[in-house]
């Protein structure tokens, strides 16, 4: 059994799948493109396509499946959307109710599921770049804050901006907005680098998702759009039913990070 960094994306599905594997997915199958899931009965899915397409940063769209189908055909032809996520998370009307890690009993012929770039995706080439990456390091889930940045509103869809952190030693900064710009595909260049309080995070050992993580002296935090958005605006739109991934429980696709890179 390979170790989970050098797992292809179907050994990791399948681990996944048999429940093997139940936490964040940083680390996991790495150099193979992460993704978000969201989940939306189709009546809803035309207004939220619209909304990701105004807001590319934080909900830069990869693939999205036809009605009533589980197979992300463009990203990963043989997998099942139902079941192949560590963790699911269900909201209704606006309210999370559970979180699980299947959702075969949920999926029917109006549901269209939606993958979103991840910031997983482009944490490998930082490390390659000897830049840490604290939450790898600490063995957590990245952490997510909700912020005071509104995203473009489409049809129903509106809510704040969400974003993850990763402190960056102040020698490295300036390289890990050129390598993230890289992947405009999966959230691209930071959108904040500093004082958390700019962008409405109170205190940034609390994250709103996620799991805290140690800044060290001499190092800043630096904030990228994140795919945990679209949980934050189910909050404020209340479909009648909407599933996404739990913050940082990703899919993992078969496309290599390069294919979302500009090399």
């Amino acid at each position: 059994m390979p170790s989970v960094a050098t797992m292809s994306p179907a050994e990791a599905r399948e681990m996944i799948r048999n429940n093997e594997w139940m936490k964040p997915t940083a680390g996991v199958a790495n150099g193979y493109t992460q993704a978000n899931l969201v989940v939306l009965p189709k009546e809803l899915a035309f207004e939220f396509l619209l909304f990701c397409q105004r807001n590319p940063k934080p909900c830069p769209v990869l693939d999205v499946t036809e009605p009533g189908s589980w197979v992300p055909t463009l990203v990963a032809p043989e997998a099942d959307l139902r079941v192949d996520l560590p963790k699911y998370r269900i909201y209704r009307n606006g309210e999370l109710t559970e979180e699980r890690t299947d959702i075969l009993d949920l999926w029917n012929e109006r549901m269209v599921g939606f993958l979103l770039g991840c910031s997983f995706t482009f944490e490998y080439a930082l490390i390659n770049n000897g830049i840490p990456v604290r939450h790898i390091e600490e063995n957590r889930n990245v952490p997510m804050y909700k912020t005071n940045i509104p995203c473009v509103k489409a049809g129903r869809f509106e809510g704040p901006m969400v974003v993850s952190m990763r402190p960056i030693p102040e020698k490295d900064v300036v390289r890990a907005v050129q390598v993230t710009s890289r992947f405009p595909s999966v959230h691209g260049a930071p959108i904040h680098i500093g004082n958390p309080d700019r962008i409405g995070i109170k205190d940034i050992h609390k994250p709103d998702f996620g799991d805290p993580v140690t800044i060290r002296e001499g190092e800043i935090p630096v904030f990228w759009a994140c795919g945990v958005t679209p949980q934050a605006v189910a909050m404020l739109v209340k479909p009648e039913i909407m599933i996404t991934h739990a913050p940082g429980h990703m899919f993992i696709t078969d496309l290599r990070d390069e294919q979302f890179g500009v090399l």
